[in-house]
């Protein structure tokens, strides 16, 4: 049986509990079909005596304001009938909210002009509560940190059928940061904190948010596995000449583990199953450099990697150094490629930029065709804008991004050319929980030609992600028996999904796109299908049935489906 309201929870039990017979059927509801609606969950699976029954559902009603509630039994033990009149409903008739201590005018004005419980409008317990809570909140989120509610009344007139609600705070004295004290640091310092501390200095005003912010900050790095923190108001506090009162702020930390070797399996629809092996220390060197690195073992791909990643510096920027060893077998095309490069990251607002620099050495060997070697020194830009209203399970927003990259001869590269590469999606709410996604890619590589130009550097689609009904980068340019990349990208993608529930939605989608090496090649592979969704705590997990109509196909395609 669902959990009973709050204000009915706390009616004694003696009187839940009133003697009389239990009748053997379940009572039958008749009324407004609003107020069966709010009582039908809670009926007992066999009725009690009727002073037990007007009790429990004049409780329930009396959380939504219906205070003069009538009922009238009838029927028959094995199917008893209430007829429900719940009365006229409780309105707010006045409201009195006092906000003493250390606060201004202007503000006091604002928390009282912003009550969410006004006057004419019904009376409902959850309301009054959350009304209430509200106000504290928004004290507490402030640099009123000792902010309490003193006293709160309800009175109740039901036979005016008018509440009058008063509520009395205390702000209490306004409060500034003081001096941040670390607990739990063994092979961090301070100066580590810092790096990642970029809002919360000593001195300023209290805030909540700030407070928050530095935790989210903290607990996203790899350093630390809890970090919690408190204003100490009972600590050493210093009383400043504006009157507000310094107290330090206590930062507890737990360090993560010092090194961690892991083993993971899975499967991915355009690369088969794959088992992974990984190694990660976030203190190489004891410098707080942390390195991720590992083999991963897929059917049509196999990787070993090496990545060195710096904390953050004085502008938020986070640097970082890789290698990598890669062999692949796709779609006829074999490759051994290795590389190494370094990368800078920085986060403005909503708008992540990446700098980069690679080398790598390619040799490819298409089935049927020649092999061949290529090389490229290739500075890359890459900017992310992100506006969604949910990182992992959008449903309003846009993501776009555009990359620009390129090699010379006259640069350790063995062909001259500039890769141009734009995708953008879109989310738009169809209605209460349904969803519209739309996404584009193009992708234009300016080059004399695409021999000697690496494969990442040129364009494949088909697969996850990309046109589904179609296998994995099987769409663009043949050479010999093999599926190579070219020199112009196209894809365009609509899908609607539609939500069953909180954690299954099912989907339909429409896929067209290609990789080509002129423009009057171009023709779109369209597929479409449908597909199931399941809200993972990672993001929503897809599964999707694909029809490619060029090849007249179906493919299964399964992925985590969040924004890039």
């Amino acid at each position: 049986m669902p959990r009973l309201p709050t204000a009915l929870r706390r009616l004694p039990l003696f009187i839940l509990a009133l003697a009389g017979p239990l009748q053997a059927g379940e009572p039958v509801l008749a009324g407004p079909d609003s107020i069966v609606a709010l009582l039908q969950p809670y009926l007992p699976d066999e009725a009690g005596s009727q002073r037990t029954l007007e009790v429990l559902l004049g409780g329930i009603l009396a959380t939504e304001g219906y205070f003069s509630p009538k009922f009238e039994f009838s029927g028959n033990a094995e199917q008893p009938r209430i007829e429900i009149d719940p009365g006229p409903r409780t309105q707010i008739a006045s409201v009195d909210v006092a906000v003493d201590g250390q606060i201004g005018a202007k503000e006091r004005a604002a928390l009282i002009a912003g009550w969410r419980l006004p006057v004419g409008q019904p009376f409902r317990q959850e309301d009054w509560n959350a009304a209430k809570q509200q106000v504290l909140a928004q004290l507490l989120g402030s640099e009123h940190a000792a902010a309490r509610l003193l006293d709160s009344t309800a009175e109740i007139d039901p036979e005016t059928q008018r509440a009058r609600l008063s509520a009395h705070y205390d702000a209490g004295p306004r409060y500034r940061f003081g001096e941040l004290r670390i607990e739990g640091l063994q092979r961090y310092t301070p100066a580590l904190i810092a790096r990642y501390n970029r809002e919360l200095q000593p001195g300023d005003l209290y805030r909540s948010d700030k407070l928050n912010a530095l935790l989210a900050n903290l607990q996203a790095t790899p350093y630390f596995a809890s970090v919690q923190a408190v204003l100490d108001l009972d600590g050493e506090t210093v009383a400043n000449a504006d009157g507000t009162i310094s107290a330090p702020l206590r930062l507890t930390v737990r360090e993560r583990a010092a090194h961690r070797l892991s083993f993971g399996a899975g499967a991915s629809s355009n690369t088969g199953a794959r088992v992974e092996f990984n190694y990660h220390t976030p203190d190489l060197f004891n410098q707080a450099w942390m390195l991720d690195s590992g083999l991963r073992l897929e059917q049509k791909k196999q990787t070993v990697y090496s990545d060195i990643f710096l904390p953050p510096d004085g502008e938020n920027r986070r640097h970082s150094v890789g290698l990598m060893l890669e062999a692949t077998d796709i779609q006829g095309l074999k490759t051994e490629r290795y590389a190494f490069g370094a990368q800078t990251v920085q986060q403005r607002g909503s708008i992540e930029q990446r700098l980069s620099l690679n080398w790598q050495e390619e040799t490819r060997t298409p089935a049927g065709a020649v092999e061949t070697t290529s090389r490229a020194l290739v500075p890359n830009v890459s900017w992310t804008w992100r506006r969604v209203d949910n990182l992992l399970d959008p449903r309003r927003g846009i993501v776009v991004q555009a990359q620009v990259g390129g090699g010379a001869k006259a640069a350790l590269s063995d062909q001259n050319f500039i890769r141009l590469y734009s995708r953008w999606q879109q989310y738009i709410p169809l209605g209460r929980l349904d969803t519209l996604s739309l996404r584009a890619e193009v992708g234009y590589t300016l080059a004399d030609s695409r021999q000697r130009v690496p494969q990442d550097y040129l364009f494949r689609t088909g697969g996850t992600g990309s046109v589904r009904g179609y296998a994995y980068q099987s769409l663009g340019i043949k050479e010999g028996d093999a599926t190579v990349g070219g020199r112009y990208l196209g894809v365009v993608s609509a899908e609607a999904t539609h939500w069953l529930d909180d954690s299954w939605g099912v989907a339909v989608f429409l896929d067209a796109g290609d990789a080509v090496d002129t423009l009057k090649d171009v023709k779109a592979a369209v597929g479409y299908g449908l597909g199931a969704r399941w809200r993972s705590p990672a993001g929503p997990i897809g599964v999707d049935l694909a029809y490619g109509e060029r090849t007249g196909e179906i493919h299964l395609h399964f992925s985590l489906a969040i924004p890039f």
